[in-house]
């Protein structure tokens, strides 16, 4: 049972950011395994859906048009023009998310990170950072997931240290050099932050009901 206290809070909008390689999506994936209020932001596409993808559960796929239109009225968190197709985070969903006290986390680099900072939805971001224990092993984990050739794996490499560069710009920045340590820091600091003032919307009620309360003594 929630104590007479307790009281509900809004949700975060969690960034979490870093060079290919340094763990972000395995983490991604094990903070939405520890708390299912964590959902995952998905993005609207102006590409055209590939075999298997279900519209609303890889990505909204709209037209160009739709999608500028949003963009002109202010309904992207943030977008950008990757290889020939824009992709952007519709605000409304992740507004009505975190109205309903539901966290949303966004896997994205730091150009949407500043993008999203400069937004709305501003007072409830999360910005986390993580950095790779070193160059060497950063260039390690990409080799060895196999999943790149070596030309795509040094452009990765050319674009891991502009990433890097920025890394001053978030709330958080941590040293990802073991994944279960990492999550733990990760956990602490996503608790913490929802007890933050502005996401506890009852807070003013709470403190005017002490007031009354405490005048009504008086008197």
């Amino acid at each position: 049972m929630m104590p007479e206290t307790a009281m509900a809070r809004r949700g975060l909008l969690i960034i979490l950011s870093s060079p290919s390689g340094a763990g972000k999506s395995t983490l991604a994936g094990r903070l939405r395994d520890w708390d299912t209020d964590i959902r995952f932001s998905v993005s609207a596409t102006t590409r055209a859906a590939r075999s298997g993808e279900k519209d609303g559960r890889e990505y909204h796929f709209v037209e160009e048009s739709a999608f500028k239109s949003m963009v002109r009225d202010s309904e992207m968190l943030e977008h950008a023009f990757v290889f020939g197709n824009f992709y952007g985070s519709p605000r409304t969903p992740v507004q009505s998310a975190i109205e309903a006290g539901a966290d949303v986390l966004f896997d994205i680099d730091w150009q949407g990170a500043q993008q999203i900072a400069n937004s709305p939805l501003a007072p409830h971001v999360l910005s986390i950072f993580l950095l790779p224990p070193s160059i060497t092993e950063l260039r390690r984990r990409l080799e060895s997931r196999g999943q790149d050739s070596a030309d795509t794996i040094a452009k990765r490499m050319t674009r891991s240290w502009d990433e890097i560069s920025h890394w001053d710009s978030y709330d958080y920045v941590l040293v990802n050099d073991d994944l279960d340590v990492t999550e733990d820091r990760l956990r602490t600091i996503i608790t913490a932050e929802r007890l933050r003032r502005t996401q506890q919307p009852g807070l003013m009620g709470h403190v005017r009901k002490l007031q009354d309360e405490f005048k009504d003594g008086l008197e």
